[in-house]
């Protein structure tokens, strides 16, 4: 059916960079809003940035000034670029999309891709 497949994580210093992809495959016909979350350990699966197809962005305060989250719709990819980065952000980071096919469901995850900032 539909894959989401997150690259991009790794282990970085603080004061680090990292650009996080998202790329959709399978049957589509649209994607319409997609969404960064991370998950700490221990902790629960917060949202990190939106961005709705028409390009419109929103972030969690924790992250708002540091990430980007933009997209790519000729290649049904989403990317979060994080700058600043520092060692409460580590975390398992998954993207989540709103898919349509013959219709349109929210419950399309990746499988996630860890980020680690530590020195």
């Amino acid at each position: 059916q539909v894959q989401l497949v997150e690259s991009g994580g790794g282990l970085v210093q603080p004061g680090g960079s990292l650009r996080l992809s998202c790329a959709a495959s399978g049957s589509i016909a649209s994607i319409n809003t997609m969404r960064w979350y991370r998950q700490a350990p221990g902790k629960q699966r917060d949202l990190v940035a939106t961005i709705t197809s028409g390009g419109s962005t929103n972030y969690a305060d924790s992250v708002k000034g540091r990430f980007t989250i933009s997209r790519d719709n000729a290649k049904n990819t989403v990317y979060l670029q994080m700058n600043s980065l520092a060692p409460e952000d580590t975390a398992v980071y998954y993207c989540n999309a709103n898919i349509c096919r013959t219709r349109c469901t929210s419950d399309n995850w990746g499988q996630g891709t860890q980020v680690t900032v530590s020195s």
